[in-house]
């Protein structure tokens, strides 16, 4: 599959309000069928799902928001990018456009984000897929230990005045984006890699290409939900659930780690030949599999 549109419209750029922050989506149409939210990972942005969305466009209202910080929503003036703001800021799109109960499909980062909200209203979601989306595996917080609150303080402070600091990198030329693109998952296709560059950059006023992404969403927040807490609320989730790993991919099966235990009604399915991101990686099994799964 490839980025064309086959002569058919691309989607049309929205926006929305939440915290005073101006947010953007883009919408493929079809707004009498179901609704179905794609959301992005961590220094994504909503057309990293140009190619799953034209694919299920036909049957579906497919909306793909782009996170605070993101894409072309705005930044946070304070840097806050706090998990609860992210909750937040899916609440007030799925409130505002009335799309519940709505089916979600969402990666990495995108996909903790609407686990945790999922197990808060579980009545407001349908099904759910979230593509590597349950954050650092037991052993990987269990190596991270349970640092005293005041060094995790002086750290977070330490790396948000570093990222103060930091101007966003400038790369002289458009193709130059691209090849770090491509350093960044192998996986890509040429032209997948050169989509997803020319749809994540903005044009500086030298010329030169940046990320549109905020520094500032680099940073871990001090202080978020227990690990007890963040359980519970998978624990609280009634829709089917579809977990998704790349068995390529550095983050944790939750089959194998033990996790799904928290699940009620979750499944995981491995993708062989696949890294973090299976929706570009298998791109054709993928969409196969989310297809049947939601329908």
């Amino acid at each position: 599959m490839n980025p064309s549109l086959n002569g058919m419209p691309g989607p049309t750029s929205r926006v929305f309000f939440s915290q005073r922050l101006r947010l953007h989506y883009v919408d493929w149409g079809n707004p009498e069928a179901p609704p179905l939210l794609l959301v992005h990972g961590g220094r994504d942005h909503c057309r990293n799902w140009d190619w799953v969305a034209q694919a299920l466009r036909k049957d579906w209202h497919v909306i793909c928001p782009d996170l605070r910080g993101h894409g072309d929503s705005q930044w946070s003036p304070d840097g806050n990018y706090s998990m609860a703001a992210y909750i937040y800021d899916l609440a007030q799109l799925i409130h505002q456009q009335n799309l519940a109960p709505v089916t979600i499909v969402a990666h990495s980062l995108g996909g903790n984000i609407c686990l945790r909200y999922t197990g808060i209203h579980p009545d407001k979601v349908r099904k759910l897929v979230a593509i590597e989306g349950l954050g650092p595996s037991p052993k990987v917080i269990a190596e991270r230990g349970n640092k005293p609150m005041n060094e995790r303080m002086t750290e977070w402070i330490d790396e948000q005045r570093k990222l103060s600091a930091r101007a966003p990198r400038k790369y002289p030329t458009i193709e130059d984006a691209f090849k770090r693109m491509q350093e960044e998952n192998k996986h890509l296709s040429a032209a997948q890699a050169r989509h997803l560059t020319e749809q994540g950059v903005n044009q500086n006023e030298d010329g030169t290409y940046s990320w549109k992404f905020d520094n500032y969403v680099r940073v871990n927040q001090p202080y978020d939900m227990s690990y007890e807490a963040i359980e519970e609320l998978w624990a609280r989730i009634t829709c089917p659930t579809l977990l998704v790993y790349g068995k390529e991919s550095w983050a944790s099966n939750p089959e194998k780690d033990g996790r799904i235990k928290h699940f009620k009604t979750a499944k995981v399915v491995e993708f062989e030949r696949a890294g973090h991101w299976v929706q570009h990686d298998r791109l054709d099994d993928f969409v196969a599999t989310t297809r049947e799964f939601i329908k």
